[in-house]
């Protein structure tokens, strides 16, 4: 059940604007899913979906470009385990990791190639993100945030 409804909510995704959890559970149960607001929220999370620019000028659901799906798991994983703290300024966005994890989560980012994202510079136990403008950088922090959130 847990996989259809999730490819469920994939197809969904990928036909129309969805912007939020509420607006996700509506279509499920259109289709015929009794499904709660907790039970979306573990799907989008397991799913690892992201917000993403509309084309009407807000924010969609939508899953994270990979070029490796396997890779980029374990990295999206490494990413949730190691990141402590995030915060945006300007057109940047600085993350603090646990020490010695900054390069492996500053890859896990390059590698989910956001087009927000010009470049990153990995240290010890911080990331340093430039993003094209303030309001994209401020995108690039609530995605890390929502994708490091505790199980």
């Amino acid at each position: 059940m847990k996989s259809t409804r999730q490819d469920a909510i994939i197809r969904i995704i990928n036909s129309r604007e969805i912007e939020t959890q509420e607006e996700l559970a509506a279509e499920l149960r259109k289709l015929g899913y009794q499904v709660t607001q907790a039970t979306v929220s573990r799907d989008i999370r397991e799913l690892r979906l992201i917000k993403v620019n509309s084309e009407r000028g807000g924010y969609k659901y939508a899953r994270p470009v990979r070029r490796e799906s396997a890779a980029s798991d374990r990295l999206i994983r490494i990413m949730h385990d190691s990141i402590t703290e995030v915060d945006s300024a300007m057109n940047m966005v600085v993350v603090k990791t646990l020490s010695g994890s900054a390069n492996v989560a500053g890859e896990a980012i390059d590698t989910l190639e956001w087009p927000e994202v010009l470049g990153t510079i990995a240290g010890d136990n911080t990331i340093f993100i430039v993003a094209r403008n303030e309001r994209e950088a401020q995108t690039v922090a609530d995605r890390i945030r929502r994708m490091t959130v505790p199980d």
